[in-house]
């Protein structure tokens, strides 16, 4: 990439090094806080959960990153929320039969948690790009992801080896579905598609701004939603389907009155 660009690597100074640390002591405890959430919800109530993200990240980029908080975004964080309060009123029709109350109860908080957790992270991550990387070459891209996956990852084994969970991983892997092939097929999967999502992820925060990365990473709800529905299913009663409506208008509105915004002279 360096030879390709005619470019040098950034030379990491003790404050980027921190962010770097931080951003990935951040996605490590976030991603901790999402696998609760889907340990206790069922996927598509965790995925509209989750698109409380783009409130998140709008009000976080508002804050850090000076972004544009305009109309339709404040309509679009309304609409969200509603919609967050219809999945929270119709919490007993999707409940699984294993999981207790007190347990749906702190998948809702993780999943709210992680959300809020998410937009921070996108906020911070442009405010890396603006303060130290600048918006160069897309190499400096690659490098805030390569920087903040190993720090992650560094946090996060050092929780695994505390937890012994590498013990459970391999009496997990047994007694697995599909098997042990299946099993390190689905975590090998998973490592490449984490980091494809965290690509783009980055990527817009360079491109265009944290809202955006916000806009683009709640598209996933409806899909996520109904792929549960289908491949898994996940149960979808009348309050979720008028959740997934209210979500996606809200989506929706916003894009719309930010295009029409951007026309305007």
């Amino acid at each position: 990439m360096y030879l390709f660009h005619r470019t040098s690597p950034t030379p990491l100074s003790l404050q980027l090094f921190c962010s770097y640390v931080f951003l990935g002591f951040l996605s490590a405890a976030d991603n901790l806080m999402y696998a609760y959430a889907y340990a206790y919800l069922p996927a598509s109530t965790a995925a509209l959960l989750a698109s409380s993200s783009l409130a998140f990240s709008a009000l976080f980029g508002f804050w850090i990153v000076n972004n544009k908080l305009n109309a339709s975004v404040i309509n679009a964080i309304v609409i969200i929320t509603a919609a967050m309060t219809i999945i929270a009123l119709d919490s007993d029709s999707d409940r699984y039969p294993y999981v207790s109350n007190s347990q749906y109860i702190w998948g809702f908080v993780w999943d709210i948690l992680g959300s809020a957790l998410h937009g921070l992270i996108f906020a911070f991550s442009e405010w890396v790009f603006k303060k130290f990387l600048g918006r160069r070459s897309f190499h400096v891209v690659l490098e805030q992801q390569v920087m903040v996956s190993f720090c992650a990852f560094l946090f996060t084994t050092i929780g695994v080896i505390i937890n012994k969970d590498f013990q459970g991983i391999t009496s997990e892997a047994k007694t697995f579905k599909g098997g042990v092939t299946a099993y390190n097929l689905v975590l090998i999967w998973s490592v490449i598609t984490f980091q494809l999502g965290v690509l783009g992820a980055t990527g817009i925060l360079f491109l265009a701004s944290t809202v955006m990365a916000g806009v683009l990473n709640a598209v996933r709800v409806p899909v996520t939603s109904i792929a549960a529905v289908i491949l898994l299913n996940d149960p979808m009663s009348g309050f979720k389907i008028l959740s997934l409506v209210i979500t996606f208008w809200g989506f929706a509105s916003y894009i719309y009155g930010t295009s029409t915004g951007s026309k305007l002279p």
